[in-house]
């Protein structure tokens, strides 16, 4: 009657006439005959959760603090021990970390938010006009390149007006309406006549303008406001990465085929998620980083930190030595840039022009 001496002294006498209806009839929860304090089948716990209200204030405090330390704990291995997390599921070390899915989206719901909330944009596009050296021999013309050679240009370019062409260039981690486009008057009207008539040309060959009325759209938008597609890329980027989380599990696995009997493929999947949530968590310090530096140096640090960061997780998780583990590390890290990330990105812009 241990049990209930135990109970008798947190939850009174009520507590005492409910744990010994337990022990006779089993589980309260499934049913299952009762041997200790917890039941085998379900865990759920023997004593009575009608207590006092000092006891229950009690074990708020005490689980608030575990939650809090198991975060803790989990957030240092995540940052500061490359694979350790993927490790400790291997080896069934679970319970001091947050699991991986779980830390997954905790952390890119906290990146977006943060971002959101600081008003800081991934990404801007700021609309530039680049002046087009233009000369016109014998009728025609022709664009001078820097080094002196020449190219022969479309007709209309022989009218002897300034010509310009048209680019965006990408600025990562700046606050909203931090950067504009610096366009004069006669560069947007440029611009507009030449949206228009790019619509005017697919109008005519196909009988319908939808695709480049849709960029003529959002083109005049990004001139007005770089930070135009922030919301539609803040949308579509966690949908794109989460489909990209097995696709990097896969292209490991290829790799580490020989130990598929000492690994299923969910180890892999593990270790996907706990390099991509590092990758959001490096983002959001190259963000605020992005603050003091520029955007472009902060994100190319960022890119290193993760490079090393990675290549130091592959050797902790599949203890390979430093030669193999270099060499797949260079051939996963070029696949996946190359066939998943860079692909991933270009159709992100692409669903956040036609899609919104």
């Amino acid at each position: 009657m241990e049990e209930l001496e135990a109970i008798l002294e947190t939850g009174g006498a009520a507590a005492v006439e409910l744990a010994a209806s337990a022990v006779t009839k089993g589980c309260t929860n499934c049913g299952a005959p009762l041997t200790g304090r917890f039941c085998a089948s379900c865990g759920q716990p023997l004593d009575s959760h009608r207590r006092s209200v000092r006891h229950l204030t009690s074990e708020f405090v005490k689980d608030i603090a575990s939650f809090d330390s198991r975060i803790l704990r989990t957030v240092v291995a995540l940052m500061t021990k490359p694979g350790e997390l993927a490790a400790a599921f291997r080896e069934g070390r679970t319970q001091r970390f947050v699991p991986p899915v779980r830390l997954y989206l905790f952390i890119s719901l906290i990146f977006f938010v943060i971002l959101s909330a600081s008003e800081i944009a991934l990404v801007q596009f700021v609309v530039t006009a680049d002046p087009v050296h233009v000369v016109v021999e014998n009728g025609h013309a022709y664009e001078v390149d820097r080094d002196g050679s020449k190219e022969l240009m479309p007709q209309r370019f022989a009218d002897g007006k300034p010509h310009y062409m048209f680019n965006s260039k990408m600025v990562f981690f700046a606050r909203e309406g931090s950067v504009h486009a610096d366009l004069t008057p006669l560069q947007a009207k440029m611009l507009s006549d030449a949206l228009a008539g790019a619509a005017q040309k697919e109008k005519k060959a196909s009988g319908s303008d939808k695709v480049v009325h849709t960029v003529d759209t959002t083109m005049t938008k990004l001139v007005k406001d770089p930070a135009a597609l922030n919301g539609a890329l803040t949308a579509w980027i966690p949908r794109t990465l989460f489909l990209l989380l097995p696709l990097f599990a896969l292209l490991v696995a290829a790799f580490y085929w020989r130990q598929r009997k000492g690994l299923f493929f969910v180890d892999h999947l593990v270790f996907s998620l706990g390099v991509h949530s590092f990758a959001f968590a490096l983002l959001l310090i190259a963000a605020g980083v992005a603050q003091v530096v520029s955007g472009d140096i902060a994100l190319l640090a960022a890119a290193v930190v993760f490079a090393l960061y990675l290549l130091l997780a592959m050797k902790r998780f599949y203890c390979q030595n430093w030669l193999w583990t270099a060499a797949k590390f260079t051939a996963v890290s070029l696949i996946y840039t190359a066939i998943c990330l860079l692909p991933a990105f270009a159709f992100v812009i692409v669903a956040a022009v036609m899609w919104g």
